[in-house]
């Protein structure tokens, strides 16, 4: 199994497949292309019909998409395991989890991920709208499971929302006590400390995703 994906410095799409894939330790193997560039797309057209990573070769299937890749892993790995155990939490997870695959356009507009970066940005009041759901959401849920991931066990709503909590440290956002022990939670993940280490590592640059003004 090969899942294609972009710089791990910028690339938060590839992040949230990957880091399901990890934190469920299921073996795969990475191919990592530079983002917008003639190689990324040219690769990419040899096998997908949409040039877009995350994307995944398993045998003869192909899948594109983070929330779809998390998806089939969940149905053919993991016997659902990624998902929580019970209907109404595994009805909210999905909620949660279609809200961030569809929602918050501002705030990645506006604070795309960029680990390498300590950044200041202005942002806009529909950013500024978009963090505040964030926050409640990440409340919400470490008041129901302090010092846990969104349902106690880690699921594929999780793995949608960590770059939102890199976003996060990037631009010093300030969050309520309860948001930021979330955030706390999810940086001490070693399978996440491992991606920021190798991002760290990275040296090309996307014009595009360096917003905001050096810290």
């Amino acid at each position: 199994m090969q899942l294609f994906i972009g710089n791990k410095n910028y690339s938060s799409w590839s992040l949230r497949a990957w880091y399901l894939m990890s934190k469920f330790d299921v073996e795969f193997s990475e191919t990592q292309l530079v983002l917008d560039t003639p190689d990324f797309y040219n690769e990419l057209k040899k096998t997908f019909a949409v040039q877009k990573v995350p994307a995944l070769i398993d045998g003869d299937l192909q899948v594109w998409d983070s929330l779809a890749i998390c998806e089939y892993i969940n149905d053919a790995y993991l016997s659902g395991a990624a998902w929580p155990k019970y209907i109404t939490q595994r009805a909210k997870a999905r909620a949660l989890s279609a809200e961030m695959h569809s929602g918050f356009m501002a705030l990645r507009s506006e604070m795309p991920m960029n680990i390498r970066a300590t950044r200041k940005v202005d942002l806009s009041s529909e950013a500024l709208k978009d963090i505040a759901r964030i926050d409640e959401i990440f409340a919400q849920q470490q008041d129901v499971f302090p010092n846990e991931w969104f349902f106690g066990d880690f699921s594929i709503a999780d793995a949608m929302y960590v770059p939102i909590v890199l976003r996060l440290k990037t631009y010093q956002i300030m969050l309520s006590p309860e948001a930021q022990q979330y955030c706390d939670f999810v940086m001490r993940c070693p399978v996440l400390q491992a991606w920021i280490t190798q991002a760290l590592t990275e040296t090309d640059i996307v014009e595009c995703d360096e917003a905001g003004t050096p810290v």
